[in-house]
Formats: structure tokens, C-alpha cells, sequence
């Protein structure tokens, strides 16, 4: 479950550093597996949760228990989830995920856990990514459980709210756009092609369960991981600080690079204070590794 929406920091919490020293060496080695948080894409224009100007400051994400409970919670839901489908429709991957991709490439990681539902790891061209929380770019029937694009969903409510152009005040990282209840109106909420069920994004909402084969696939990737580097999450909740717990109970090495203190700093041999696109590119200049720019990037996916 991810129940945890607020975490305050230790004050004896170890210091950040800007020494990438650590990370290139475990990067060097090879076998390290990624764990990435909100931080790695708001240089995407994909806001963070709890960083610096952080969407928990002005809003708290939808639960599981909000979102089956009646017909106007999944009404102000879809309206603002549609709404911030354009904006993560538009983003592109940056400079950390294209170097997440490269190190992948060059054959240094042991696999990547993302926290994310953008895609965007995906997008820049790393391999077997495990969306932990899931994706936005799928939708599922709660009823008869069939699994459809977000593209097609896109267009059956466009069709179905002709006009609906709110401005909103803001998006946040699981793509719900910041709407007052006036500007969700009665907008219209489609239902399954095939039962006519209620429909929800392919994403693990606050207060659901991250399905148990998932979790023990990533378990997995810890247990054959040389070291775990954490990128841009805080490790606020469970779901992804048990991986770093796990790691270092089995002495790994776990190296965070987050510009602010994580609930994970006490079980980390260090954690890097920098901006990820920045630290990334840095080290794999160090490392050797071509990262590609936004346009061999968009020339590799066919984009």
C-alpha cells in the first residue's frame, strides 16, 4: 500500500554531498539496479510531490477508497486526470532518463524499478522497466478487468465532453490537474467497451496494494543486484524504501541521489544533492557513456 503522504526529516539525518565519486565507482562495477522517483522527471515538466514547490503543499492524490466510492469522485477524477493527460501526452524524456537508458545500453545497470506512472524511462529507451505504481497509458475495467489504451480513452471523452477546455491551476505527478469543482462541471465519464464497467487508469492509487507479483519481482531485482541507486524519490512511502531496506539488510551498497533528504539517507553509504540531470550527464561523461540528445533520442524510438 503507499499510505504515507507527508514525512519529515531527522535532523540527525546524514548530510548530502555533491561527490559523485560513489556512484560512478558502483556504476564502473556494473550491477547496479535503478530505483527512480518523481524527481527524475520534472525536468520533464512533470512536477514533483514533495520537493521543493511539491504538489502534497496544495494537493493530496486521489485514494483507491475515494475513487471506488461513488460516481462524482471518479467524475472530478476523470476530468482532471483527462485534462493532465495532455500535459504528460507532451513530455519527453530528459537528460536523467536518456542517461538511465545509456548506462543501461553500456550494460552497467542490472534493471530499472520506476515509481513513476509517465513512461517516460520507457520513452527514452530503457528495457524491461517494472512500473511499480503502474501506468497512466493504460486503463482498466475494475469489473471485467479488460486492459485498453489511455490514447483511446483520450478520444472517447473528447468526444464526449466537446468543449471542455478548463484552465487548470496546476498538474501533478500522477497526472490530475488542479480543477475546482465548478470547472469539473457535469462532465461526462465513459464507461467498458466490453461489460460496461466502471473504469480506472492502470495505476496503484494511495491506499491500494501494489500487486504482490510486481512486488516480489522487484524483491528479485534487489537479490541480484550488486548496489541500488536511488534516483529522485524521497522513500516517503513503503513501496519503494522496503527495496532499499532489503538492499542494505543484505549489505548492498544503496546510493541516493536526491537534492533533498529521504526517509532512505540512514541505510545509504551516500547521497548525492544535486539536480539528476545534471549528476547523470556528469557521470557518465566520467564513465564513457554517450548519452543520446532529444533528437537521437526521438530518431531511436521512431518518435
Amino acid at each position: 500500500m503507499r499510505p504515507t503522504l507527508s514525512w519529515t526529516p531527522a535532523d540527525d539525518l546524514p548530510p548530502g554531498t555533491t561527490d559523485l565519486g560513489p556512484v560512478v565507482d558502483a556504476l564502473s562495477t556494473g550491477g547496479v539496479l535503478v530505483l527512480s522517483g518523481a524527481g527524475i522527471s520534472t525536468e520533464s515538466g512533470i512536477p514533483d510531490y514533495r520537493g521543493e514547490g511539491g504538489s502534497l503543499s496544495r494537493h493530496t492524490p486521489m485514494t483507491y477508497q475515494d475513487f471506488t466510492a461513488g460516481p462524482q469522485a471518479r467524475r472530478r477524477y476523470w476530468a482532471r486526470s483527462h485534462l493532465g493527460w495532455r500535459t504528460f501526452g507532451r513530455a519527453r524524456p530528459n537528460a536523467g532518463h536518456r542517461a538511465v537508458a545509456a548506462f543501461g545500453r553500456h550494460g552497467l545497470l542490472s534493471g530499472v524499478i520506476t515509481q513513476n506512472v509517465d513512461g517516460l524511462h520507457d520513452a527514452a529507451g530503457s528495457e524491461g522497466v517494472v512500473d511499480l505504481h503502474g501506468s497512466l497509458a493504460r486503463v482498466v475495467c475494475l469489473s471485467c478487468g479488460a486492459v485498453t489504451s489511455r490514447g483511446e480513452l483520450a478520444r472517447r471523452l473528447e468526444e464526449a465532453n466537446a468543449g471542455f477546455e478548463p484552465v487548470a491551476a496546476g498538474i501533478n505527478p500522477d497526472g490530475d490537474a488542479d480543477l475546482t469543482d465548478e470547472q469539473v462541471g457535469d462532465f461526462a465519464v465513459v464507461s467498458c467497451t466490453v461489460c460496461d464497467g466502471i473504469l480506472k487508469p492502470d495505476v496503484v492509487f494511495f491506499g491500494e496494494a501494489v500487486p504482490p507479483q510486481r512486488v516480489e519481482r522487484c524483491r528479485e531485482l534487489v537479490r541480484e543486484a550488486a548496489s541500488l541507486l536511488v534516483l529522485g524519490s524521497s522513500l516517503t512511502v513503503m513501496s519503494g524504501l522496503r527495496f532499499v531496506r532489503q538492499a542494505a539488510e543484505a549489505g548492498k551498497p544503496v546510493l541516493i541521489v536526491n537534492r533533498d533528504p529521504t526517509r532512505g539517507d540512514p541505510h545509504a553509504v551516500t547521497r548525492v544533492a544535486l539536480p539528476l540531470g545534471t549528476a547523470l550527464t556528469t557521470m557518465a561523461g566520467r564513465l564513457g557513456v554517450t548519452v543520446d540528445d532529444d533528437t537521437t533520442a526521438a530518431a531511436r524510438d521512431g518518435a
